[in-house]
């Protein structure tokens, strides 16, 4: 059997189980899984291989591409701007890029962007998956776009532009990129082996993502649809996060790059009312903002049930029951990868792995290991 390293508390020793059934089953190839609990990592786990023929090892700084949970850093990346006073949640996007008032969106919030609800979740037509890689352009392009739908109505997830739009209002604000933002302001004052892209001399280290057999078909959908555009603009397969232009472009929507311990050290100080072991992260009040509900219905894009805050979604037990009620962010990556902030117990779960399931959001794995960790704290209202 494939060897589970790392280290859990006596109390957590079930989800150490749980972990081994899966990788024993097959489903899992390789896998991080951290849990931190008011500064202690309760759960510390690693194990499997990089590659789908099992003949790479799984390492302690072995990291991939971690899809939509790099939605929640880059939302952090906001977050701090507003912590500081530079950026307001309620302020017109245009106040800081004055193009984006172009086709009717003056009226556009920042909050609006944060929370998936702006109208602009992709590239009109024509729309390759290369012109997001020109991340500057992109912008510009969806600056000067109608939105799709009313903005502020309903969310319509913003699967691959959202760090364009993000990191646009970075941009104007500081003058870095979006990744350099991130380098600067978050992963290294953390101490988080985290990027957004991928530096050339952490390729060998980078275990490739294992697409689901069954891929999504766009053309499926009604073309009159914001769905439609949006997985159309630009159209993309879970391929694409393997090859080299992919892994050097900066998408703040997809493609960061680290494993479930650099995830939690990025996202846990939330959790513990901004404090981290560096310093005070963010304050209590800008943290609050997260739980000023946004939407809540059925999304226009991925069709699920999803209730947003400002930069992350809020617990819904129409769409993941096995995550608790209370005051808890959290959102996923693309295949299963996980990210949960609880406030109300100061823990943070991150889950990174490479073999994607084929669900929207969350999988089979994510449950059993997010129902184990509640349950040794003794949560047992879950299913």
């Amino acid at each position: 059997m494939t060897e589970l390293n790392g280290t859990v508390s006596p109390a957590f020793e079930p989800v150490r189980d749980t972990v081994e059934a899966q990788l024993r089953s097959g489903a899992e190839v390789g896998l991080s899984l951290v849990v931190d609990l008011d500064g202690r990592q309760v759960v510390d786990l690693w194990a499997g291989h990089r590659d789908a023929a099992r003949t790479q090892p799984w390492r302690r700084d072995t990291i991939t591409n971690v899809w939509s949970i790099t939605k929640t850093v880059t939302s952090l990346a906001a977050l701090l701007l507003v912590d500081a006073g530079d950026l307001e949640v309620h302020a017109p996007v245009a106040r800081y890029w004055p193009e984006f008032a172009a086709n009717g969106k003056q009226h556009v919030e920042v909050r609006h962007l944060l929370s998936h609800t702006s109208g602009v979740s992709g590239l009109d037509h024509p729309a390759r998956l290369e012109d997001l890689y020109d991340v500057r352009t992109a912008a510009a392009r969806m600056a000067s776009q109608k939105p799709w739908w009313e903005p502020g109505t309903a969310s319509g997830y913003h699967v691959l532009n959202y760090g364009h739009l993000i990191g646009e209002l970075v941009h104007r604000l500081t003058g870095l990129s979006l990744r350099d933002f991130v380098h600067q302001h978050i992963a290294q004052p953390l101490g988080a082996d985290f990027q957004i892209g991928l530096r050339d001399a952490d390729v060998e280290r980078v275990a490739d993502v294992i697409a689901p057999t069954l891929d999504f078909d766009p053309e499926a959908l009604d073309h009159d649809t914001a769905a439609y555009r949006t997985f159309t603009g630009p159209s993309s397969t879970a391929s694409a996060a393997n090859t080299a232009a992919w892994r050097a472009a900066d998408l703040g929507a997809a493609n960061g790059h680290g494993n479930a311990l650099a995830v939690t050290e990025i996202l846990a100080p939330i959790a513990r009312a901004g404090a981290s072991a560096h310093g005070q992260l963010l304050k209590p009040r800008t943290i609050d903002l997260i739980f000023n509900e946004q939407s809540n219905g059925t999304d226009l894009v991925n069709g699920l049930h999803l209730r947003w805050g400002i930069g992350y979604a809020l617990s819904d037990r129409r769409t993941l029951p096995w995550i608790p009620d209370g005051r808890i962010a959290y959102w996923g990556g693309w295949g299963g990868s996980m990210a949960i902030i609880d406030l109300d117990r100061r823990m943070t779960i991150s889950y990174v792995m490479n073999n994607m399931g084929a669900d929207i959001l969350g999988s089979q794995r994510a449950a059993a290991y997010t129902t184990a960790i509640y349950r040794a704290l003794g949560a047992n209202h879950l299913p």
